[in-house]
């Protein structure tokens, strides 16, 4: 993979988080969820990038589809770090909404695959976390 545009990354998580904070997120393993999910974004962002100056909200708005889309590197290294970072928090406090959602590392590893299309080396960090993650539950310890 090429190098990424950092600030481009940055922004295109930021408007991807804009639009989850106006719709309200779900969890990635509520599977009913995400289906109100995915009708639900789309309304938020005609909300929030409604709200801007014709010429800024379609420029943002096409960022945030970009980032939906996943087709650039850029999107594709955004999508990889906000699939990291649940992985990340819910190993940190011991279960999160692994265990909210009886979640396998199994079911966890389908879930987060693409982490590997945006960048082998987040992949190979949510790995090490699994790893880590499994050897804890069966120490009884969090997940």
């Amino acid at each position: 993979m090429g190098a990424v545009d950092t600030w481009r990354v940055v922004q295109l998580l930021l408007l991807h988080d804009l639009v989850e904070i106006e719709c309200g997120d779900t969890p990635l393993f509520d599977a009913a969820g995400a289906l109100v999910q995915a009708e639900r974004e789309p309304v938020a962002a005609v909300v929030i990038f409604g709200l801007l100056p014709e010429g800024q909200g379609a420029a943002l708005r096409a960022l945030w589809k970009e980032f939906e889309a996943a087709e650039s590197a850029d999107a594709r290294f955004a999508k990889a770090l906000d699939r990291l970072q649940p992985i990340l928090l819910n190993h940190a406090v011991g279960g999160g909404t692994w265990t909210d959602y009886d979640v396998d590392v199994g079911r966890e590893r389908s879930l987060t695959r693409r982490i590997e299309e945006g960048s082998r080396a987040l992949w190979a960090a949510a790995e090490a976390v699994f790893r880590d993650a499994v050897a804890a539950a069966g120490a009884g310890v969090g997940t």
